[in-house]
């Protein structure tokens, strides 16, 4: 059977030149319209209605056929920013990937492919072996390919906090659930999960739209311990884990705000020093924007979940629940290859960038921050308010 001809245009000086030197008395008037089509192994170079049939030149652009769907060029970022929905949806069709999902979503899963197979070209000398492997559109690498990660595990904090449904400028969140989630990088699973909740003091009563918003009811908090008690606790749990001293790790969260506002606010209400361990984090919607080359606003929880073609587990605004969803998120990161840094800093009260040579640094030993006045200062009448 004579197999189907393979079209390709291209413009410009570079197919102009290819056009000149393969077909006689051409001549580029500036507007290079060449159509390059691929009959069995001749190539027919079709220019302003003049045409030559021969072997491929080797300076050629690579060309797209439909029956080959393996030999699909891998596209740069910048081209698949400028597709078009349908121009994503077909070539997604030639290399049998999923098509649904939104325009950023089919633009996301084209691009992982595409670094995949870059990373695979690159990186692999059996050639053979790589192409006997599926085609696997979210860009997850081979355990053999992933890079280890500099830290063995990720401790992802998410804290729900005290809210109104709408906020004073001056008003002072305190933290009422202190979740983690512990991921193991190696493994990429989650591990182990610690959750309390915690007894507010500023504002002891729930606003509804709190109760509303997190599902933590006002029974709940009364029954908890207050913060002191907590992190103790959360300091334990990790120590027991190994965490600063077997293992290196870090903490991840969703944004600047668990460490920068919630957790610093609550250090001063509860006149704790803020815990060294907690300085340093990473940022994983930072990681994410860069990674995939995407702006902030598109970094949210529920779009990095659509954009990783991960289903949202749990209830939403549950601090466990969120964080479970952010190690499924970073965990994914890491199955694409991409390396966790520490990102953000907490120095003199500000969120900073951390230098390059700090990105990998190991966390501290996390240790139970001391009060700074009597050791009953974690009652509300002690507390500086």
């Amino acid at each position: 059977m004579e197999p189907a001809a393979c079209k390709g245009r291209r413009g410009g000086r570079a197919t102009a030149a290819v056009a000149k030197e393969n077909i006689p008395g051409w001549e580029d008037d500036g507007r290079a319209d060449v159509d390059f089509v691929k009959e069995g192994s001749a190539l027919r170079i079709e220019a302003n209605g003049l045409a030559e049939t021969g072997p491929p030149p080797s300076s050629t652009p690579d060309l797209e056929c439909d029956d080959q769907p393996s030999s699909v060029q891998c596209f740069t970022t910048y081209q698949v920013v400028r597709m078009r929905r349908s121009e994503l949806c077909n070539h997604l069709t030639r290399l049998s990937l999923d098509t649904s999902g939104t325009k950023e979503v089919l633009r996301q899963r084209l691009k992982s492919y595409c670094q995949l197979e870059h990373r695979r070209k690159k990186g692999s000398e059996d050639q053979s072996a790589c192409s006997k492997r599926p085609a696997i559109a979210r860009g997850i690498l081979h355990a053999s390919e992933l890079e280890p990660c500099a830290f063995n595990y990720i401790c992802v904090v998410d804290f729900e906090a005290t809210c109104q449904e709408h906020n004073p400028r001056d008003f002072q969140h305190e933290i009422i659930e202190f979740p983690v989630v512990l991921l193991n990088t190696r493994t990429l699973q989650i591990e182990d999960t610690f959750q309390e909740y915690v007894k507010p003091f500023l504002n002891p009563t729930l606003s509804e739209f709190c109760t509303s918003l997190t599902g933590i009811t006002q029974e709940t908090v009364n029954a908890a311990d207050y913060f002191p008690e907590v992190i103790d606790r959360v300091v334990n749990w990790m120590r027991q884990k190994g965490l600063g001293t077997t293992y290196t790790y870090a903490i991840l969260t969703d944004g600047s705000w668990d460490m920068a506002r919630f957790l610093k606010i609550q250090c001063q209400l509860s006149q704790l020093p803020y815990p060294r361990f907690a300085k340093k984090w990473i940022n994983v919607r930072k990681t994410f924007s860069y990674f995939f080359k995407l702006s902030r606003e598109k970094t949210k929880l529920s779009h990095m979940l659509e954009c990783l073609e991960l289903q949202p587990e749990g209830r939403a605004h549950s601090g466990l629940d969120d964080s479970r969803n952010i190690a499924r998120v970073a965990g994914s990161l890491l199955s694409r290859g991409c390396c966790l840094r520490l990102n953000e800093s907490l120095s003199q009260g500000r969120v900073t960038a951390v230098r390059a040579a700090e990105a990998l640094a190991a966390t501290p030993v996390p240790y139970t921050p001391q009060h700074k006045h009597s050791r009953n200062s974690q009652s509300p009448s002690r507390l500086r308010i």
